[in-house]
């Protein structure tokens, strides 16, 4: 599967936002380049809802073929089409598997699954955009418990979201109920994907 490959830190700071999570990628609050610390842009209205996908985008580690099918999946739901799409990206299973604090980062968790350490309702899962819906239970194959990855993960973990429960002695999660819109990425204006989508 075709991926971003590219400069990480240098696309954080692009985008003015910190991709990976832990805010490291954006020591130098302005964007790459040699005129970056002195270039004013004005940016168009179709700039900003670009800007705003691309983030979204890239901070959940999609190619935009995969984005956009996910966003004609909310666009079809009841609801608010933007908190839906926000929703359904969070309820992926390389998200969850981040989110519980088993993997550092997005791109990790992906590898977790994708190399077959995970376990959905008890049966393995390698596909990382699997959906995962309310009251399934994600858990480590018994072999992959050992692996040092996802110790040095679970150690360092500072937060859990309400959204999702832990058992340290099983070692699952579960996903106990769909995230409000309040929980999810406050740095992220979704009414503006929602107009880029829908000129």
């Amino acid at each position: 599967m075709a991926r971003y490959t590219g400069p990480k830190f240098k696309l954080s700071r692009r985008l003015g936002i910190s991709l990976s999570g832990n805010g490291k990628d954006l020591k130098r609050n302005f964007p790459p380049g040699q005129h970056g610390p002195t270039q004013r842009r004005k940016i168009s209205g179709y700039g900003i809802q670009l800007q705003e996908k691309q983030k979204l985008r890239h901070m959940y580690g999609l190619q935009e073929k995969q984005f956009r099918n996910l966003y004609d999946k909310a666009a079809k739901m009841k609801g608010i089409v933007g908190e839906n799409f926000m929703i359904l990206l969070e309820s992926r299973l390389d998200n969850l598997v981040y989110r519980l604090a088993l993997s550092n980062s997005r791109a990790g968790a992906r590898q977790l699954v994708s190399h077959g350490h995970i376990t959905v309702n008890g049966k393995k899962v390698d596909i990382a955009s699997y959906t995962v819906y309310v009251g399934d239970v994600i858990g480590i194959r018994e072999r992959s418990r050992s692996l040092k990855t996802i110790k040095e993960a679970m150690e360092g973990r500072n937060h859990l979201p309400t959204y999702l429960e832990f058992n340290e002695q099983a070692l699952e999660g579960k996903f106990i109920r769909l995230p409000a819109r309040d929980e999810l990425s406050q740095e992220i204006d979704e009414k503006q994907i929602v107009e880029f989508y829908s000129r």
